[in-house]
């Protein structure tokens, strides 16, 4: 049997507006806090954004906090930013009704007078942010001595806009035997020491996994030119309705609401840069659907809270996978479905990369899909599906990587085998072979390989990943390529595939000591050392037309299927090991 609102302990003045509103059941995160905060603990709470930690802080505050007196409010709720200031406002305020209590913002960029003035006569539960806050308590507007009930909300995001000196500030002007409340999507760092200079013996509530997780938002990854941004939003936009857009600069959002307004898509602009009441026209106008996109600085994601939120576009790269997460968190709220589409740019792929594997996203950067914002496509946080073995993208320096699964990161090389250039392109690895930036392969199919001798009884070494998986170690040369070893049937290592019979390469960049053997090799060619065709990952071409590889040798191919006889056009290597890798 489910729990009420009433079950939990807040009384029939707070339950009655709550059941009106059809707010019956309270969410994980209420039921857990609550209680204890109407007990009068301390609470330090983590859960995901959307999960309900407005009512879990607001209700417990409502039903316990005294009336003020002026310029002595009883209660104070920090915010990072005006918009989600106003937020808590606007729905606590129904609820505070039943019991008659007044409720005040103040934030910067509106006139003080209405501020002062409804301070004066008197506030119960006041809203702020730091910097007007403070401002007041300087011109001797109110004190906050009064004031035995704290709640600081979102406080990393409070110390991310550098806020945490003025929150101490605030802190030290209330009373020390004060109830205080934390929320916070991640509890280390700057908020872990907030917590333990100013919360006593406090009761820790975590809702929604690990730190990683955003509800059940599918995320997608799409390579798409500069150019394109623009057309891809209209069309995102057009199939899904609501839409909130985050541009990094104040001018980029501005510009994009236009470029959209020309595409015949109403979008409204909302950032720092604006007056207030233009930001709240246009959270307004967002709202109620006089506006299907809305364009948002990172400034301005935390105070945006709509339900029903469609679609989030990173229309340009968060700083960080913390910013991706705040701007994330605007869709899918409270169990309700959402996607999260992130536009990746040529120079922005492995800062892309980085930040899947730091949020445990292991699909890729994919081409736009409209179909995938429809039949269940991308990703979930915390949630991601089984991938085939071999899947796992190990990089190297220079970009590429090693995996078989749809979209998988492209390399910065193009493996060269008679004549054709597979770039940017993967395939699935068939039949025990493994197929890594798409190499191509002449004598074979692309995307194939043949395990060959020698592979069985090479000594692998391996390392491992910050995710404790072990990988093959491959040198690397000064250049960053990377260099594969050959090993001839005996399981010998007979040098890399960038260097020829000496050591020498003479079309790579490559200058490691490779195989044994007496010969040089130009252009493909061995005489009495090994036949490396295409110079795997090197700034060889290898190629060769003549192409005859005298005595016995071991031939690997322009690519990692090992099915071609080296760069060859016209030849043939004759006693050779192919391997397949």
């Amino acid at each position: 049997m489910s729990r009420t609102f009433a079950d939990l302990g807040l009384p029939h003045e707070l339950v009655s507006p709550l059941t009106k509103a059809g707010i019956t059941e309270p969410f994980p995160i209420q039921a857990a806090t609550i209680p204890d905060a109407l007990a009068g603990r301390d609470i330090l709470g983590r859960a995901p954004t959307g999960s309900g930690k407005t009512l879990a802080f607001g209700l417990p505050l409502l039903a316990t906090i005294k009336k003020g007196q002026p310029h002595r409010p009883r209660s104070l709720i920090l915010s990072p930013t005006r918009e989600l200031a106003e937020q808590i406002r606007v729905e606590l305020a129904p609820i505070a009704a039943g019991r008659g209590l007044r409720l005040l913002t103040v934030y910067g960029g509106v006139s003080y007078h209405p501020q002062r003035s409804k301070l004066k006569r008197g506030v119960d539960v006041l809203i702020a942010c730091p910097g007007r806050l403070i401002d007041l308590l300087e011109q001797g507007d109110l004190t906050l001595e009064d004031v035995d009930y704290v709640v600081i909300d979102e406080a990393d995001r409070m110390a991310d806009m550098g806020f945490m000196p003025q929150v101490r500030q605030l802190l030290d002007m209330t009373p020390d035997n004060r109830q205080t409340l934390l929320f916070s999507a991640t509890l280390d760092g700057d908020v872990a020491r907030l917590t333990q200079r100013y919360q006593t013996d406090p009761v820790r509530h975590e809702v929604g996994g690990d730190a990683h997780d955003a509800g059940t938002a599918r995320h997608h990854f799409w390579r798409i030119d500069n150019n394109d941004r623009v057309d891809m939003v209209a069309d995102v936009v057009g199939a899904h309705g609501s839409t909130l857009v985050f541009t990094r600069t104040r001018r980029g959002a501005d510009r994009l609401a236009r470029q959209l307004e020309q595409h015949g898509v109403k979008a409204e602009a909302i950032h720092g840069g604006r007056s207030q009441r233009q930001r709240d026209r246009a959270l307004r106008n967002f709202k109620n659907g006089q506006a299907e996109a809305l364009i948002a600085t990172d400034v301005a994601a935390r105070g945006i809270h709509v339900d029903g939120v469609e679609c989030v576009i990173h229309f340009d790269p968060p700083e960080d996978h913390k910013a991706y997460l705040h701007r994330s968190g605007r869709t899918a709220r409270a169990g309700a479905e959402g996607h999260v589409v992130s536009f990746v740019q040529h120079d922005q792929v492995r800062s892309t990369h980085r930040l899947q594997d730091h949020l445990g996203l292991r699909d890729g950067i994919n081409s736009p899909s409209m179909e995938a914002l429809f039949e269940n496509g991308g990703e979930v946080l915390g949630k991601r599906a089984d991938k085939p073995a071999g899947s796992d993208r190990l990089r190297s320096r220079n970009g590429s990587s090693d995996g078989g699964s749809n979209g998988q990161r492209r390399g910065n090389s193009s493996n060269r085998s008679g004549g054709q250039s597979n770039r940017n392109q993967s395939r699935r690895p068939q039949d025990g072979g493994r197929s890594r930036n798409g190499g191509g392969s002449n004598g074979g199919n692309a995307g194939r390989g043949n395990a060959g001798r020698g592979n069985s009884s090479r000594a692998n070494v391996v390392a491992q990943d910050r995710d404790g998986n072990r990988h093959d170690v491959v040198p690397i040369d000064r250049d960053g390529n990377r260099i594969e070893t050959v090993s001839d049937r005996d399981g010998n290592s007979r040098g890399s595939a960038a260097s020829n019979g000496n050591g020498r390469s003479r079309n790579s960049s490559s200058r490691r000591n490779g195989s044994s053997g007496g010969g040089q090799s130009r252009n493909g060619q061995s005489r009495g050392g090994q036949a490396n065709g295409g110079a795997r990952r090197s700034n060889s071409s290898g190629r060769s037309t003549s192409g005859s590889s005298r005595r016995r040798s071991n031939s690997s191919g322009g690519g990692y299927q090992g099915n071609s006889s080296g760069s060859s056009s016209g030849g043939n290597t004759r006693s050779s090991n192919r391997t397949g890798r």
